[in-house]
């Protein structure tokens, strides 16, 4: 019988300031997060020195939530899993200096989990029972990924992000429509009173069949409303969200399924938070039934930024001893 390891993970790379305690990998005893949503929302996107020092208000009232809903102290943890990167340096700071302290208080392991390793791990909570080898898509606010999982914590990437992701581009497409952040959200519902083909906004094709690239599409987008305006003519906001929208889940499907064909891969999972957009789950839910390729997406609150994801890598790193000194830095570029 295995034995139960406690991981605490805590995550603050972006606006989210989030702890999490989890049972061996997958077993979510809690989940807490303090969204900076509606204060980053005046100045219409995240404000790196209002994150950070948010996170700093909030981290310790955070951290001491997840671990009394999860019924434990901090002498229950077997380790503490903290993101040292990618992410807004001044933010990923806060939360790894905070568990470098704890750990060193408690005498207890530390591991550094990457951001985009946390999402991938998201795939595993909640007894899921998915499992490597799969094809991984990671579409969130500042990344694109197409990653091979081969074993827990070995990976090969397929394909990124040149450019733009596709929460970006949904982002700054919400705002030269006058829709308030976060914009994933507020095109996902416009575009359900819009015509997906109205107009047809352009799909890159690049060198690496799997990479992605959002800027064209965002100043097709850009171009297409300021046109309009120049000469007068209305527009029809919720046929350029849909429009836009079925552009970017266009790339990211093909991508993706591209990517399982390539690999001989029949599992893929979709994670980060773009992964919450309906269009994006109607679409793949069909087109993998069609193809015979199991699909996992994690619930949405696992979807977006949550320690939960972060300590359910932990254990993974725990497993193989792999832990991290007091010397551990942040960083704001990471690759997985």
């Amino acid at each position: 019988m295995e034995e139960n390891i406690k991981i605490l993970g805590i995550e603050t790379s972006c606006d989210e300031t989030a702890a999490a305690v989890i049972l061996n990998g997958d077993v979510v005893l809690s989940n807490v997060i303090f969204s900076q949503i509606d204060i980053h929302k005046p100045h219409g996107g995240v404000v790196p020195e209002i994150a950070a020092r948010n996170h700093i208000d909030k981290i310790d009232t955070v951290v001491k939530k997840a671990l009394d809903d999860a019924g434990c102290t901090l002498m229950d943890i077997d380790a503490i899993a903290a993101t040292y990167g990618p992410g807004l340096i001044g933010a990923v700071l806060v939360g790894l200096n905070f568990a470098k302290s704890l750990s060193f208080a408690a005498d207890t392991p530390l591991i550094g989990i990457n951001h985009l390793e946390g999402h991938i791990s998201s795939a595993y909570l909640e007894n899921s029972g998915f499992a490597p080898p799969f094809v991984a898509l990671i579409a969130s606010g500042g990344h694109n990924h197409l990653v091979y999982v081969e074993n827990y914590g070995e990976y090969e990437i397929l394909g990124r992000t040149v450019d733009d992701a596709a929460g970006e581009a949904f982002d700054k497409v919400a705002r030269s429509l006058g829709l308030p952040y976060p914009g994933g959200v507020q095109i996902d519902s416009l575009a359900k009173e819009g015509d997906p083909a109205a107009i047809p906004f352009p799909r890159a094709k690049l060198d690496n069949a799997l990479d992605f690239s959002f800027s064209g599409l965002k100043s097709a987008v850009l171009n297409y409303i300021n046109s309009a305006k120049m000469k007068g003519d209305k527009t029809n906001h919720a046929d350029i969200a849909a429009s836009f929208q079925d552009a970017v889940v266009d790339v990211l499907v093909k991508n993706a399924l591209n990517a399982c064909l390539m690999t001989g891969v029949d599992k893929l999972a979709v994670v980060g938070g773009v992964a919450c957009n309906s269009r994006l789950r109607e679409t793949l839910t069909k087109k993998c039934a069609q193809q015979d390729i199991a699909l996992h997406i994690p619930k949405p609150i696992f979807c977006t930024d949550n320690a939960a994801m972060v300590a359910a890598a932990g254990f993974y790193h725990y497993k193989k001893g792999s832990f991290a000194g007091m010397g551990l830095n942040g960083q704001s570029s990471l690759s997985l």
